[in-house]
């Protein structure tokens, strides 16, 4: 048995990639008989808006899922904006040291999951008091993606955090990638290959299933009988491309094919600007949805979307709903290039240019004609996921490699 701490700005019941892939983890890892406690902050991503049963509290300890969660106070803030964002990350890597250290309790390990770098800072803090082994999780290339995306543009400060993050990977006994060309970006700037490991994301193929009932989902997402349900699922960022997608739905107007969009984020603003400039009347917007909620929606699409910006970093970028719309036997279009579009091919999906509305438009409407082929391409997603994307599997395989980090120098 190990006794695994668990150190992440995002857990549910926030809604995420981040919060999915590590809840499933600590649950698994709990299953196995390993003490597994997560430290995290108050529930508040993407809207800044801490619920009524968290709110005011400086500290608080649940028992979910066979694990312990300590949630400390954090600076709530809008997934908006980058300072804010930056001083929401800058609280929680105080108060998880300040007001988790004691609550968390002895562990032989600590892992720490980023997006930003600055929880890191924490759990290398508390590796210390425990004298626990530390893994860095790298689910983003940051500040690299904040760079190519033109949000980040002062050279000393660019220069200052790649130097932090690159202290980060050389500190941590190993490192964990989601994606091999993560893995190859890392090994470039010098970081021992020996340490750097590829887990990807997968999907809980209990969880996801191609036998969700799809009525429910499309009366609530408003779709009519006889129309084509075209879904995006998952955070409206600056990384999505999604007014690509808006004006793909304009190409389709007069078609019977309805375009849901669920989820929030930095850019859904911008998106609900495009779609009133288009006046599209084949396009809605909803909010987020609780992650139980998420297999409900994804029964009721006959084609589910995985855009991202044309942007050269993303090539390495792997969406993890690729995993749960293949799991649920879902008919496939991505808009990506590089690693997620040979995932995408691999599992029977269609891939287009990002960018290009056009070729985007062309793809679904065939697939809007084609039920047999959706039928098909959903069974073969189903079928590749299973045989490489079982985050039970890939769970086994973490949990191999944190065992091995702590047997290397023995357990102190």
């Amino acid at each position: 048995m190990m006794r695994v701490l668990v150190v992440t700005h995002y857990f549910p019941p926030e809604i995420g990639a981040p919060q999915a892939r590590l809840s499933d983890l600590a649950r698994f890892w709990a299953l196995d008989g390993d003490d597994v406690t997560v430290l995290t902050g108050m529930p508040n991503h993407p809207t800044g808006v801490i619920p009524k049963e968290y709110r005011g509290k400086r500290r608080l300890v649940e028992r979910v899922d066979g694990h312990r969660v300590v949630r400390t106070w954090v600076y709530a803030t809008p997934n908006e904006g980058i300072v804010k964002k930056t001083l929401g990350h800058l609280s929680f890597m105080a108060s998880g040291v300040l007001l988790g250290a004691r609550r968390t309790g002895p562990a032989d390990i600590v892992v720490v999951s980023s997006p930003t770098f600055f929880s890191i800072f924490s759990a290398w803090l508390l590796t210390k008091t425990k004298r626990a082994r530390l893994v860095v999780e790298v689910r983003d290339l940051w500040p690299a993606i904040f760079v190519e995306l033109g949000v980040l543009t002062n050279k000393p400060v660019i220069w200052l955090l790649e130097r932090l993050e690159l202290w980060a990977y050389r500190t941590a006994d190993d490192v964990v990638v989601v994606s091999a060309g993560f893995r190859d970006d890392l090994i470039r700037r010098g970081i021992d290959p020996a340490k750097v490991h590829t887990i990807r994301n997968g999907v809980d193929l209990d969880r996801f299933t191609p036998a969700g009932d799809p009525l429910p989902g499309r009366e609530a997402l408003g779709v009519e009988e006889g129309t084509s349900l075209v879904l995006y699922i998952g955070a409206h960022g600056i990384s999505h491309g999604l007014e690509s997608v808006a004006e793909a739905a304009a190409l389709l107007r007069d078609r019977p094919i309805h375009f849901a969009f669920v989820g929030e984020g930095a850019a859904k603003a911008e998106l609900q600007a495009r779609v009133d400039e288009l006046a599209l009347t084949n396009v809605s917007l909803h909010g987020g949805v609780a992650r139980d909620a998420v297999a409900g929606l994804l029964a009721a699409a006959d084609i589910c979307l995985v855009p991202l910006r044309d942007v050269p970093l993303f090539s390495t970028f792997i969406p993890s709903k690729i995993f749960e719309f293949f799991g649920t036997g879902k008919a496939v279009v991505g808009a990506v290039r590089g690693e997620p579009a040979e995932i995408l091919r691999e599992g029977g999906a269609l891939v287009v240019n990002p960018g290009d509305p056009r070729a985007l438009a062309a793809a679904i409407s065939d697939l809007a004609e084609d039920p047999e082929r959706r039928s098909a391409m959903g069974e073969q997603g189903r079928r590749h996921v299973e045989a490489h994307f079982d985050r039970r599997e890939l769970a086994s395989r973490y949990r191999s490699l944190l065992l091995a980090a702590v047997d290397r120098k023995g357990r102190r």
